[in-house]
């Protein structure tokens, strides 16, 4: 494995979830620095000792209709 991909959403409740692409590991957090700490410690304990490089970020926000 050379990358992992995390498509990160806003929650409606405030704070941010991420979901790796085709892997099975899902975070959240109350903030964005707080997301990318429990990413990498996601990522580490999915993989356990051979950490993929580089992790990538896409964020995703609805636009309000108007």
């Amino acid at each position: 494995m050379t990358e992992v991909m995390f498509v990160v959403e806003e929650t409606p409740e405030g704070g941010s979830v991420a979901r790796a692409i085709g892997e099975s590991i899902f975070t959240e957090a109350d903030d964005l620095r707080s997301l990318e700490v429990n990413i990498r410690d996601a990522v580490r304990c999915h993989f356990e000792e051979v950490m993929p490089r580089p992790i990538r970020f896409h964020f995703t926000r609805e636009q309000a209709k108007g």
